[in-house]
C-alpha cells in the first residue's frame, strides 16, 4: 500500500470589501484555484494539481483557507496563488488576493500555526485599542484561546507593565 503525501497551504483571502467574505464558498475557491493553475501551467499543471486538490477548511469570518495538494506538485499551486486577483462565480467578481501564511505537512501543524497566528493578531489588536471597553473585549478573546497558566502570567505582566508606565 502506498501512502500519498500531501502539503497543506494555509492562506488568508484578503478581499477588497471584507463584508463580501460571507459569499465565499469552498467550491468558489477551488474553481478559481484550478483556473489559475490552468492559466499558468497549462494542462500538465492542471492534471498534476487536481489529483488531490481540495479545500479542507474555509472560515468565512476570517477569510482563512486550508488547501491540500500532493507533495510533488504543491509548488505549482503555490506559484499560481499570486495570480488570483479576483474570485469569479455566480455572475459576481470579488477582488481579492491570497496571502500564504504557512505551508505544512499535516493538518495538525497548520492548525497549531493558525492558533499562534490568531493569538499574535489579537495582541496586535490589543496594542491598537483606544478605549477600555475595546481593551477588555480583546483581553477576553485572548484569554479564551490561551491556557489558564498563560492567562495568569499575561495578566500579571500587563499589571506590572501598567504600573511602570
Amino acid at each position: 500500500m502506498v501512502k500519498f503525501k500531501s502539503r497543506y497551504l494555509l492562506c488568508e483571502v484578503v478581499l477588497a470589501d471584507p463584508l463580501e467574505r460571507k459569499n465565499i464558498t469552498q467550491e468558489l475557491v477551488l474553481y478559481n484555484l484550478k483556473d489559475a493553475v490552468i492559466r499558468l501551467h497549462g494542462d500538465f499543471g492542471w492534471a498534476a494539481c487536481t489529483i488531490s486538490l481540495s479545500v479542507k477548511y474555509l472560515n468565512a469570518y476570517t477569510g482563512v483557507v486550508l488547501i491540500r495538494c500532493r507533495k510533488e506538485f504543491f509548488q505549482l499551486l503555490w506559484s499560481a496563488l499570486p495570480f488570483i486577483t479576483c474570485l469569479v462565480g455566480r455572475n459576481r467578481q470579488y477582488p481579492c488576493f491570497f496571502n500564504t501564511l504557512h505551508v505544512g505537512g499535516t493538518i495538525r501543524t497548520s492548525q497549531k500555526f493558525l492558533i499562534q497566528y490568531n493569538q499574535q493578531q489579537l495582541l496586535v489588536l490589543l496594542r491598537k485599542c483606544t478605549s477600555q471597553e475595546e481593551r477588555d473585549s480583546v483581553q477576553r478573546s485572548i484569554m479564551s484561546c490561551s491556557l489558564v497558566d498563560e492567562e495568569k502570567e499575561y495578566l500579571e505582566s500587563e499589571e506590572e507593565g501598567v504600573e511602570t508606565e
